[in-house]
């Protein structure tokens, strides 16, 4: 872009957003990149706006003067989905947090995109409503991010994914025009199913800026239970027993023995160091109380010890707060590292497979790994905590990565289970969908044609 053009759209943000538009470089640092090792360039100027009419309009003014544009949520995400690039206007939706709708009898609600899970669930508990937004990834992740990278997490064996809980949505186009797609009826079958064409776009198709959401009952009774094992396989191996027997599982979350050193090292608490089974159970009292007692049962013929478990609000909560901060454990085992995540998913049938020559994998390498993972639905996660800058240490772990993937393709699993492809798994996906990729970017070529949003992402 020439200097004259430069100043001319400086001028047309500024009419439109005022100081809602800046080129502050600390603010600009601050939109770069997200929670993952990717560099970016810094981006040309940060935007902010309200409404899907200011999204709208910048859109526009972009598509007159080719300008790139990055949509930044939270900066939670861990492939490089929001890393910015040489010339480009990051678009920040953290003001379009305003919670719309909520529908009490429908069990549903519309959000801006901006919202985040624990904002929309804390004022479901305010309005008494008994309802809650389930999709979990643990990060305090915006809604709009979530769909966008079709996010799922700790409750998706019960609850299921974005995919499954997203009914509509509000999208701006590449040329400026804002679409709905779907609705708040449970099912439909007018048209393409454009909303699902959105979910997991990652922001190369439009920019996401309301989304209808379904919300779920709040369980009568929870419980959560803790149990360790001599081996990862034991572990694994529970899972699938615990499958078979039909027992509702809320949450069953596999940590390995180093990253169990990490969580009792980062939150203080005084867990075996072994591999580990975290449970959730909901329902009613009844029904927690007898899938407690199933699972207990089922796991005591591998497990170390006991099946600790509890119906304590504060235990639970600091259970799982430990699960949470579980990569920041990681990371907290080697200080001043930064991480590297990859994470892939398999038929369950293939995940003690998957998972132990993972392990193996691993045990060749000089590098330290955490595994972790939400094993219920054969998703798992290898944290590599790297020294900052050591080319030579992340050449290794991406390596590793892609033997991972590897891996998993070959028995029937995907590329990514919920990070998502952003900059970190363009080859993987080649790998893994082949000509199809071909028909992905037809799409993307028919709707963005001047390839300005989130260009890079997904594709080589």
């Amino acid at each position: 872009m020439n200097q004259h053009h430069s100043q001319q759209i400086h001028r047309e943000f500024q009419s439109l957003l005022g100081t809602r538009y800046t080129i502050d470089k600390t603010i600009r640092e601050a939109h770069a990149k997200d929670a993952s090792y990717h560099q970016g360039a810094l981006p040309e100027a940060v935007v902010f706006p309200d409404s899907n009419k200011e999204v709208s309009e910048i859109v526009k003014i972009c598509a007159k003067y080719n300008k790139p544009i990055i949509p930044y949520g939270t900066g939670t995400g861990v492939e490089g989905a929001v890393v910015s690039s040489e010339g480009a206007l990051c678009m920040s939706l953290n003001r379009m947090n305003r919670i719309l709708s909520v529908n009490p009898s429908d069990r549903d609600a519309t959000v801006q995109a901006g919202v985040t899970r624990l904002e929309l669930n804390t004022h479901l508990a305010k309005l008494g409503t008994q309802l809650h937004f389930p999709v979990d990834p643990g990060a305090d992740a915006s809604l709009g991010g979530m769909v966008a990278t079709r996010a799922s997490g700790t409750s998706a064996v019960y609850y299921g994914t974005m995919s499954d809980n997203v009914l509509g949505l509000t999208v701006i186009t590449a040329d400026g025009n804002i679409i709905s797609t779907g609705g708040r009826s449970r099912k439909s079958a007018a048209g393409y199913d454009l909303t699902r064409l959105f979910i997991g776009s990652e922001g190369t198709l439009g920019i996401i800026t309301e989304i209808t959401v379904k919300l779920a009952r709040l369980p009568e009774a929870v419980a959560a239970a803790v149990c360790a094992f001599p081996t990862v396989d034991a572990a694994v191996n529970t899972v699938l027993k615990l499958m078979d027997a039909g027992i509702s599982l809320a949450r069953i979350e596999l940590l390995d023995a180093l990253q169990m050193d990490a969580v009792n090292k980062y939150s203080r608490l005084n867990y075996d160091v072994a591999p580990t089974l975290f449970f959730e159970f909901h329902g009613s009292p009844n029904a927690v109380a007898e899938s407690s007692e199933i699972a207990a049962s089922i796991a005591s013929v591998n497990c170390n010890g006991d099946f600790r478990w509890t119906t304590d609000d504060t235990e639970r909560k600091q259970l799982w707060q430990a699960r949470y901060d579980s990569y920041y454990a990681a990371l907290n085992l080697r200080p001043g590292s930064v991480g590297y995540v990859t994470d892939v998913c398999v038929p369950i049938s293939q995940l003690a497979l998957c998972i132990n020559t993972t392990r193996a994998l691993l045990d060749t390498s000089q590098l330290m790994a955490t595994m972790l993972g939400h094993v219920g639905d054969g998703n798992f996660h290898v944290v590599f905590p790297l020294e900052p800058n050591n080319r030579e240490e992340l050449a290794e772990a991406q390596n590793i990565s892609n033997q991972i993937v590897d891996i998993a393709l070959e028995m029937g699993g995907t590329c990514t289970g919920e990070h998502g492809i952003g900059i970190g798994k363009r080859c993987a996906l080649e790998k893994e969908h082949g000509a199809a990729v071909n028909l992905m970017r037809a799409i993307k070529n028919a709707l963005d044609p001047q390839n300005l949003m989130n260009p890079g992402k997904v594709f080589l």
